[in-house]
């Protein structure tokens, strides 16, 4: 898999890419393919701004994240368009 560029910050494109999705991101695959080296950094900021970060093991035993289409008041208005 190619790197693809980021042309907008990581916390909107993270938001965007995983919030009701139901996909789920790892560090592994941020880094291959989307050049983002610190993913647990970002869920973290994500979770601060109100955000349902979920985490999960996955097949090969890592962590992967995934964000709630609701955020901690129930609301699915978008935090960083």
């Amino acid at each position: 898999m190619s790197l693809i560029k980021l042309t907008k910050p990581q916390n909107q494109f993270l938001e965007e890419h995983l919030r009701g999705t139901g996909r789920t991101l790892s560090a592994r695959q941020a880094l291959a393919a989307y050049g983002i080296q610190n993913l647990r950094a970002r869920m973290t900021e994500l979770r601060h701004a109100g955000l349902r970060v979920t985490t999960d093991i996955n097949s090969q035993g890592r962590t992967v994240y995934a964000i709630s289409s609701r955020d901690v008041t129930g609301s699915r208005a978008a935090r960083f368009a």
